[in-house]
């Protein structure tokens, strides 16, 4: 089964990572950046490690590589899965979501 979520239900973006810094960070700010061209000012990202991800967590965006864990670690979340940590289009797609107030739904598990 896939998980959704409607945009409007996310306060907050979870983007996980195996460490929690590096080459993440990167994604984190570019996701920023694009809610605020956007306009979308209703949700906030912020930057965790995946084993720190709180069982609550309702939108996890996590490199493709990590998606599995994520998945079994918080599995009533949705798990957005990117391949490139800047300008995948799923990062533009979750925006849109926002924009649209549409679904969100797990990908890459």
């Amino acid at each position: 089964m896939t998980n959704t979520i409607l945009a409007s239900e996310v306060k907050t973006i979870i983007l996980a990572c195996e460490a929690g810094m590096g080459s993440s960070l990167m994604s984190v700010n570019s996701l920023k950046k694009k809610l605020k061209k956007a306009n979308v000012t209703s949700v906030t990202v912020v930057h965790k490690a995946a084993r720190e991800i709180p069982d609550n967590a309702k939108l996890i965006v996590v490199h493709k590589g990590l998606a599995k864990f994520v998945q079994s670690k918080v599995p009533d979340a949705v798990v957005v899965a990117f391949t490139q940590f800047l300008n995948d289009p799923v990062f533009d797609e979750i925006v849109q979501a926002f924009v649209d107030n549409t679904e969100i739904k797990t990908t890459g598990s």
